[in-house]
Formats: C-alpha cells, structure tokens, sequence
C-alpha cells in the first residue's frame, strides 16, 4: 500500500483533517475510476484561525509534496485554503488545481438570494464566497458566519453531544434573523452537522454543500483535457501529518471501511513532507 503507479495517475485531495471525505465520497460516487491521493494535514488543524500567510504557506507545502507523488489535478478540500491562498498558489504549479468557493457560490445562486454562509473565521473574514456570489448575481444578499467550534468538535466526534447542538443554534441565530433562503456549508466539515443543522432550520432552506459541486467541476476539467480515467481505480492512499491511528480511528464512521493511513512529516531541511512507514 501506499506508493504511486506511473500508469495511473491519481487525483489529489487534501484537508487539514477528515472534512475532506466529504469531498471524496463525492469523488467515488461521480468519478468512480480515479485514483485518489488524500492528505489531511492534521497536525497543524484547525485551519480557521491561521493567518493567510500561514495558509498558503501549507498549501504550497502539501501541493509540492504531493505533484511528485504522481497527481494529475488537485482539489482543495478546504474552504480556508480555497479563500485565502487557492490563487496565490494555483499559478506556481502546471497541473489543474480546483477549489470549492466558486463551485459552491454557483449553486447558491441557482437556489436563493438569501443566503447565509457558516464558515471558519477565516474564511469569513475573508469574504471570498460573498463575493464570489455577488459577482455571479449583484442582487444577491449574504450574510457570513464565522464558527470556530465546529471543527474542533466534529474532529472530537462529538456530533451528538448536546453542547454541539447549543453551539449550532448560537451560530445559525443571525442567519435565522435574516430569513435567509439558502444556506452553504463554507467548510468541509460542516456536512457532518448536517442532522444538527436541519433540526435548527426551516425546512425550506436549500441546504448547499461545494463538495458535489467542485467535484462536479472536476468532472468537466478531466473531459476537456482529456485525462479522465476508464481503467479500475487504486485503493486511495491516505497519508496525515499528525496521528494516522486517531485519522483511521476517526475516518472509519465516514467512509464504512478502516484506511490504512500513512505519517507523513515536515522535513525542516525541505520544508516538504515526506512519508513515513504506514500505520498498520
């Protein structure tokens, strides 16, 4: 397990821990051929609350270690990632490198005018998906809200704990407040609360999540260059930087079967990371 085949490509994926599946659930069921390469970048999760230098200083670290590893495209499975350091870093490397704002802005659009957005701090303040929107339709308002509980909580796996219920309700008030018509999940994780989430709201508000989408967007992409895959996938490689035994531990209710997870750690001589021996 673990290394790359020359002859098949894989599809790259990171997160800075297990929101990602969300994304690549979606892959299995809409590209059911690729290969996929999985980094979540644990050790240094939560991301909401890093600088924007911080952020695309990892990102570029993960995209360098994971090119050579034999990926044809990447997908940025991270909100945080994809508003503050997507378009510094998409220009530094020559394979196709997508990101969830945009995909998940279209789709809101398609769906409402109201639309709140539950994101990290960062990605909030970064306003990236009110502008993606508003630049798609003028007349659209947005409201964000910054959550920094919840990522640390759904990695605890603390869904059903009655105090991520409270804390849900605090969050979604504003966006209540607004009579908002549309609501997009702004972290990947955040479909994990998706039971808490549709207990707190109105039944009539569109629910959006950018993994469908982005993958969706991939979809296109491999078309129209002509590297989709046709033959029987790889099993995924999963590779952390923190503890793969906690990943695998956490990784399994979301995915249905245990991954074997492999270490991979910051080489402070190269700044990159590189994989040690897998969990067994």
């Amino acid at each position: 397990m673990g290394g790359s085949n020359p002859q098949i490509p894989r599809i790259g994926l990171f997160d800075s821990g297990l929101g990602g599946l969300t994304v690549l659930r979606e892959i299995y069921r809409q590209l059911p051929n690729e290969s996929i390469l999985y980094f979540g970048d644990t050790a240094r999760l939560p991301y909401g609350n890093r600088t924007p230098g911080e952020i695309v200083q990892f990102m570029r670290e993960i995209v360098g270690w994971m090119v050579p590893q034999g990926i044809k495209m990447a997908i940025v499975a991270c909100n945080t990632s994809s508003a503050l350091a997507l378009e510094t870093v998409r220009s530094e490397f020559d394979i196709p490198i997508l990101g969830l704002i945009l995909p998940g802005a279209r789709a809101a659009v398609e769906q409402g005018r109201r639309i709140g957005v539950i994101a990290t701090p960062a990605t909030a303040a970064s306003n990236a998906y009110r502008r993606a929107i508003q630049e798609i339709e003028a007349g659209a308002l947005v409201w964000q809200v910054g959550c920094p509980e919840f990522v640390p909580l759904i990695e605890a796996d603390r869904i059903r704990d009655p105090y991520t219920a409270e804390v849900a309700r605090e969050y979604l008030a504003p966006l209540l407040m607004q009579q908002i018509d549309t609501l997009i999940y702004g972290c990947t994780h955040y479909p994990f609360l998706e039971p808490v989430i549709k207990e707190i709201l109105p039944a009539e508000v569109n629910l959006v999540d950018p993994a469908a989408h982005v993958v969706a967007a991939a979809v296109k992409e491999l078309e129209f260059a002509g590297i989709r895959e046709t033959r029987p996938p790889l099993a995924t490689r999963f590779c952390v930087s923190g503890s793969p035994e906690e990943f695998a531990r956490r990784a399994v209710t979301w995915l249905g079967f245990t991954p074997t997870v492999e270490q991979v750690y910051l080489d402070s001589s190269e700044g990159l990371p590189v994989a040690k021996e897998p969990a067994s």
